[in-house]
């Protein structure tokens, strides 16, 4: 009896990602580029101890890149006079320069190395993870083969990425859609533990909140009035860390401030108050190692989220450049 035409297409869908993540593994650089771990792991260090927030940065870079049709570097690439890329919308707007540098400047090192041989999307991925483990985070296991992206267009963004305005029904679906269940978005959103949010995105919840309260009433008071002084009187987009506590450490510190109402972003506060994510940020905040063993397991679960491989893709010369436009600057990104 012949299988249903849904049942076939799923079939296909799955035997597909798993040829793909089959292909990808540890030692793939082993032969072709024997130093390429060993190189990242001196840039990230000398990167981070001049400019602190790059882990945080590149958690981000990372993060927004796989989230919008895989871990395959499309974010890196620049826009031209043709097409907008995805690091040009709104969302993408915000990564801090410092990201992008980390893997340039890893990338222009493993090109002197073994031209030709090392992804951006690799470099992103594993620079990353050491990036994290400086910082006091987990370290675990990243399959490597990946391959960069032909194309990258700012109108695939939207839909992909969390706002911190959008309700906990919406962000759950979002990260549903990528195959992440409930207690793996919570613990991706615990990379909040690093990093800053500009006032911009969380300053509706300090000023006139509502007809009823001049602040949202689940804010710590004091927090609140330490954020209207940061946000109320600058003409420039200031910026506060996500973890008021232990904002340079990659720690569970994240989920106790929740519990205390010092969430800087409205969706990161929420968390506490749903009854699908709350038992999880309780859990988070009592006990760092089961934080970093369900953040270990989800980035590893991201970090091959539909990744290219073969002639899927390419190991572009530049990370911002596809290799067709750097022979022919006059075509298209993607035709």
């Amino acid at each position: 009896m012949a299988l249903p035409l849904l049942s076939i297409f799923l079939f296909s869908s799955l035997t597909l990602f798993s040829l793909t993540e089959s292909k990808l593994n540890v030692d793939y650089y082993n032969k072709t580029c024997p130093q390429f771990e060993k190189i990242i792991q001196q840039i990230v260090v000398d990167k981070q101890l001049a400019a602190p927030t790059t882990a945080a940065g590149a958690l981000r870079l990372f993060f927004h890149d796989c989230m919008v049709g895989g871990c395959d570097a499309s974010l890196l690439i620049s826009s031209n006079s043709f097409s907008q890329a995805e690091r040009d919308t709104d969302i993408n707007l915000s990564l801090p320069g410092d990201a992008y540098d980390v893997v340039t400047r890893a990338k222009t090192a493993l090109e002197l190395q073994c031209p030709g041989i090392v992804s951006c999307a690799d470099i992103l991925a594993v620079a990353t993870r050491d990036l994290i483990t400086m910082v006091g985070g987990p370290f675990y296991t990243i399959r490597l083969g990946r391959k960069d992206s032909f194309e990258s267009y700012a109108k695939d963004v939207e839909g992909h990425i969390a706002r911190p305005n959008m309700t906990m029904d919406t962000i759950i679906n979002m990260f549903a859609s990528k195959n992440l269940n409930v207690q793996e978005m919570v613990a991706l959103m615990g990379a909040h533990t690093i990093g800053f949010s500009h006032c911009s995105e969380f300053s509706k919840r300090l000023f006139k909140f509502s007809q009823t309260s001049e602040f949202d009433p689940i804010m710590n008071p004091t927090y609140v009035q330490a954020l209207r002084t940061l946000c109320g009187n600058n003409t420039k987009d200031m910026a506060a860390f996500n973890d008021v506590m232990t904002p340079g450490k990659f720690d569970n510190m994240y989920f106790i401030n929740l519990q205390k109402g010092l969430g800087l972003l409205a969706s990161d506060q929420a968390m506490i108050y749903d009854q699908r994510t709350k038992p999880f940020v309780e859990l988070y905040a009592k006990d760092q190692d089961a934080f970093f063993k369900a953040f270990t397991h989800a980035m590893e679960k991201v970090s091959v989220y539909q990744v290219k491989i073969g002639k899927m893709g390419e190991v572009r010369r530049r990370c911002e450049v596809v290799n067709q436009l750097q022979v022919n600057p006059n075509k298209k990104i993607g035709s």
